[in-house]
């Protein structure tokens, strides 16, 4: 089949349960298609979704959910969120992801709408040809129940409470805003993308329990128990869906209530790269710690994108941008940071001090990323000798971006 055998539309209410049927093929779920749509329907946006038609059916389908980040210097910024993409089996390897993302960016460009877009892939390699770069990581601790805490640990006054989720639910929202708002690479939520975030369908388990809600006046944790025993005993298991907490106290009190669990021998956490757990304990190594590629973040429009958060310091360079999926961001821009760390980006015919790619800021866009690492690897290139240090140093945040929330 050609290419131009395709046609593009977005979606109606009524278009969900073939929407569905595509991402559950697509992601091998064939025996759960009624899961999938009942979790993709807490956060449709028909209107912001797309299908790839051919003889009447779904080749191939996309979707953007209206959500926020938090960015530098800026708290939450809005963002297009790109999720639920999904080829049919019968029509890969013939340019519909390729479609589906042209018809994404370009339509962002041309209404005007959020200058950033970012997703979470399914295969690492698939995504940066079309612009996006690898913006966090997240790490995964599995840590041995019962380890102590090293001496001198603030566990603060304040007990952790236990409480079933429809009371905690209420209580976890507005500690969850608080972290949101300072924390780089947390997104906003809104009451769909808690739904969808917290929904406990059986097959989403993991063989674990139902989840369970561990709340702290500054923090909270969700997480699941798995049942386990061996000859020498219990051999039990906490997943950690998500633990939030706004004060040190907070976290030290929440990861103490979840090793001193009773029958568990290990306690499996997703963090952000620079989370302080392994610093809490007094043997580090009791946490083995695997990394993980996060959030890929994608520039839709470079000037108003690298506008849309602040910066470390202060800094004047001329940038060579490279960009063959989105044209409109490619050439010369000038990059000016003031002393308040609010940037200027426009368009320059002055020679560069630095060649780049919308991929490789988009990988820095955040602060995680460091430029200079980029220029190690070859990727980032300098002409003016200084260029790189100063880009790279204003690009930085507080702390490494987390994002541990797949949408």
């Amino acid at each position: 089949m050609a290419n131009d055998d395709y046609s593009i539309r977005p979606l109606t209410d009524d278009d969900l349960p073939e929407f569905a049927g595509v991402l559950a093929k697509a992601f091998l779920n064939d025996d759960h298609v009624d899961s999938v749509v009942e979790s993709e329907r807490t956060v449709f946006e028909p209107e912001r979704s797309l299908a790839l038609v051919a003889d009447g059916r779904f080749a191939g389908v996309g979707q953007i959910l209206t959500r926020s980040v938090c960015v530098p210097g800026r708290g939450q910024t809005p963002v297009a969120a790109v999720t639920s993409v999904g080829v049919a089996t019968d029509h890969r390897r013939r340019g519909v992801l390729t479609r589906l993302m042209r018809a994404q960016l370009h339509g962002l460009h041309e209404s005007g709408a959020e200058p950033i877009a970012a997703l979470w892939a399914s295969e690492a390699a698939i995504y940066g040809r079309f612009g996006y770069g690898l913006a966090t990581d997240f790490v995964n601790y599995e840590i041995t129940a019962k380890t102590p805490f090293r001496p001198g640990i603030d566990l603060g006054v304040d007990r952790v409470r236990e409480l079933p989720r429809e009371e905690a639910l209420p209580v976890i929202r507005p500690l969850y805003d608080r972290y949101a708002e300072n924390r780089v690479g947390a997104l906003g939520r809104g009451a769909g993308h808690w739904e969808y975030h917290f929904l406990d369908l059986e097959n989403r388990r993991g063989g674990g329990s139902r989840l369970r809600f561990a709340v702290h006046p500054d923090g909270y944790v969700a997480y699941r128990v798995k049942n386990g025993w061996t000859d020498r005993g219990p051999d039990g298991r906490v997943l950690v869906r998500e633990l939030v907490a706004n004060t040190p106290q907070a976290y030290a009190a929440l990861a103490r209530h979840l090793l001193d669990i009773d029958l568990v021998q290990w306690v499996d956490v997703n963090a952000g790269v620079d989370d302080p757990l392994p610093w809490l304990l007094q043997t580090p190594r009791a946490a083995k710690c695997s990394r993980y590629d996060g959030m890929f973040v994608r520039l839709v429009d470079i000037d108003r994108a690298l506008c849309a958060r602040g910066y470390a310091s202060a800094v004047d360079v001329v940038l060579e941008v490279a960009d063959e999926f989105c044209p409109w961001n490619a050439g010369r821009w000038r990059f000016t940071v003031d002393a308040d760390g609010a940037a200027e980006v426009t368009r320059s015919t002055d020679e560069p001090d630095v060649s780049t790619s919308t991929t490789d800021l988009a990988a820095a866009f955040l602060g995680g990323t460091r430029i200079a690492t980029l220029a190690a690897a070859g990727r980032v290139r300098e002409h003016t000798p200084g260029a790189v240090a100063a880009l790279s140093a204003a690009f930085l945040a507080e702390r490494e971006p987390a994002c541990v929330e797949v949408f």
